[in-house]
């Protein structure tokens, strides 16, 4: 007599969890490969002993006109120091990003501003030589 009982559906739920999970991962790759990678576009100086450094936590870009950007954001050297103050700034790493043909005075400039605000870190980027 039990043969002919009707058997209550199931529904596998572990299956589905797989699905789920690699459909997740699967959008989150995807997603990771749709964001731009933000930089901004530089001829830099090339150095033989050129080392890597760590990520910078802020990347200043100076042009051969001396003009400072921060993500983007075009600053004076004053406004540099200001927006460096708001955060940590033992702890802030900072790389400085020259042209070719920006003067060492417009890289003083930059320096004078982040150390003025407490910043100890400061790298200069480089390209190595081939």
């Amino acid at each position: 007599m039990r043969y002919f009982e009707p058997r209550k559906a199931r529904i596998e739920i572990i299956p589905m969890i797989d699905i789920m999970f690699f459909l997740l991962i699967f959008f989150i790759m995807i997603t990771l490969h749709m964001i731009p990678s933000t930089g901004v576009a530089s001829n830099l100086a090339s150095s033989s002993t050129a080392a890597a450094l760590p990520q910078p936590k802020v990347l200043v870009t100076v042009d051969a006109a001396g003009v400072i950007s921060v993500e983007g954001h075009v600053l004076t050297p004053a406004q540099l120091t200001a927006s460096l103050h708001q955060g940590d700034p033992a702890r802030t790493i900072v790389t400085i990003a020259g042209s070719k043909q920006t003067s060492l005075q417009h890289l003083m400039d930059v320096m004078d501003a982040c150390r003025t605000a407490g910043v100890t870190q400061i790298g200069l980027a480089a390209r190595q030589q081939p």
